[in-house]
């Protein structure tokens, strides 16, 4: 049974620091390319980072880039996302996404919520 279970998130202010977790279970972990989405309110879900799964290459959303790093530990199943100097706009539900390349493998966590405001 696939399973991506976020944890981390949290009410902080504004210029402060939140680590996401993503903890992974049920395939090959290795396999996987691993992305960051998120959702606010009212709005699509949209992608915030992703990162391969041989070389580890990542990729950002101009918005987050340069405040914002993705990791992760294949030892231990698991993704994260280190998010600084947070901003009222980086409020959203947080999605951990499994993507296995050219198949229809597409797994998604249940989400945790991340508030930045004063």
């Amino acid at each position: 049974q696939v399973q991506l279970v976020e944890s981390g998130g949290g009410l902080v202010q504004p210029g402060e620091s939140l680590r996401l977790s993503c903890a992974a279970s049920g395939f090959t972990f290795g396999n996987y390319i691993m992305s960051w989405y998120r959702q606010a309110p009212g709005k699509e879900r949209e992608l915030v980072a992703s990162i391969t799964h041989v070389v580890g290459t990542t990729n950002y959303a101009d918005s987050v880039q340069g405040r914002f790093t993705i990791s992760r530990d294949t030892a231990k199943n698991t993704l994260y996302l280190q998010m600084n100097s947070l901003k009222p706009e980086d409020t959203a539900v947080y999605y951990c996404n499994a993507r296995r390349r050219a198949t229809a493998l597409n797994y998604w966590g249940q989400g945790t919520q991340v508030t930045v405001s004063s």
